[in-house]
């Protein structure tokens, strides 16, 4: 027996589509960990670094460091409210990518689920 699973059903899995555990699925991946942060950022904007890394699988000081790069660079805002921060996406910030410069951040993100406040 050399796979108990389908393609599509470990994808099912892996999207928590079927009540089991998540499963990982292996090699590379499309959105880079700078993409993953910012995208649950996006939609969870008073997200711990913490929570993140959980979610993502890499390390709290490597969360740290690319908040820190997206705050840098534009793409987020932070504000402190009580004891947390609240995060702000810049969705009009260009991709990072020479190719792909004309297009904005928001627009990628509203690809992946993100949902624009209206007024905003």
């Amino acid at each position: 027996m050399e796979n108990q699973y389908s393609r599509a059903e470990k994808w099912n899995i892996y999207r928590g589509k079927t009540g089991a555990r998540r499963y990982s699925m292996p090699g590379w991946k499309f959105l880079t960990n700078h993409a993953l942060v910012l995208c649950l950022i996006a939609q969870q904007t008073r997200i711990t670094a913490r929570e993140l890394c959980t979610a993502i699988g890499i390390t709290e000081k490597a969360t740290r460091n690319i908040i820190n790069d997206l705050e840098a660079d534009g793409y987020v805002s932070k504000k402190k409210e009580g004891r947390r921060i609240k995060y702000r996406v810049n969705p009009d910030m260009p991709l990072r990518s020479e190719t792909q410069q004309d297009k904005a951040i928001g627009d990628l993100l509203e690809t992946l689920g993100w949902k624009r406040r209206p007024g905003k």
